[in-house]
């Protein structure tokens, strides 16, 4: 069994982070160091083909929550409460539906339940620029990216995951062939009849198209318990966008 890497932060109950496609722990540190203050034990966790985890050819909701399940299991974790953004979210929602008495409390950050065309592509072609044999610098990858990615943003996201595989050799932390390989399930819906009943807060960006008010009664139907709240000025990345505001719903429905 391969073990997910994590970063864990101080005592207390204990609070399970998970990132989305493309990202890593590290894009939650800032956060992750706010709910530490408020007296919760972090767990900063990159999922599989993401960050210093491992990588591996499978790759679904179903492989990843287990990989979850498994790391509660090695740091003997009974039961936790869990953030998950985006497909954070759907591996969240797919552990709490499968193994509901793990989970205290369930935060999912715009994301949905139901199924999303594949709508990545665009960035992963840009990826596919990136010739690390002749890309030595943050500089010259930013250069590449910015002919196919015209947004700042989105690129310095991308860029957190160069690294120096060896001296003088820049490369990416996430698996990019297989999650190319592998995109279509980053959509995917949960099962028709998944049900987790336990306290749940799902988060929504206002600029945000993820979740929608017609999403509203597929999320009630498989999470009867859920609030929905929508956090301002705020996006699909709404924990970057507004953390003052993303802190203090979740830190309300996590510590009431």
């Amino acid at each position: 069994m391969e073990l997910l890497h994590s970063k864990i932060l101080g005592e207390g109950n204990p609070l399970v982070i998970l990132h989305g496609f493309l990202g890593m722990s590290d894009n939650w540190k800032t956060l992750g160091n706010q709910y530490l203050a408020n007296g919760l034990q972090v767990h900063l966790v990159d999922q599989r083909n993401h960050g210093k985890s491992f990588h591996s050819p499978d790759f679904d909701y179903e492989v990843m929550a287990q990989d979850v399940l498994n790391y509660l299991d090695y740091h003997q974790i009974e039961k936790t409460s869990i953030i998950g953004h985006s497909m954070g979210g759907k591996t969240a929602m797919q552990l709490a539906t499968s193994n509901p008495e793990r989970i205290s409390k369930l935060i999912v950050a715009d994301i949905s339940p139901k199924f999303y065309p594949p709508h990545h592509q665009y960035i992963l072609d840009a990826l596919g620029h990136l010739d690390f044999s002749q890309i030595n610098s943050r500089k010259e990858a930013d250069e590449v990216l910015s002919k196919q990615l015209s947004e700042f943003g989105i690129r310095q996201f991308l860029l957190k995951n160069l690294y120096w595989v060896e001296p003088g050799q820049l490369g990416l932390r996430f698996n990019y062939s297989i999650l190319k390989d592998r995109m279509d399930e980053i959509g995917e819906n949960i099962s028709s009849t998944a049900v987790y009943g336990g306290p749940t807060l799902f988060l929504r960006g206002d600029r945000s198209e993820y979740i929608l008010p017609n999403d509203f009664p597929g999320i009630k139907r498989h999470f009867p318990n859920a609030d929905i709240q929508t956090v301002e000025n705020a996006g699909h990345w709404l924990h970057a966008e507004n953390p003052k505001q993303f802190f203090e719903m979740s830190i309300a429905f996590l510590n009431p």
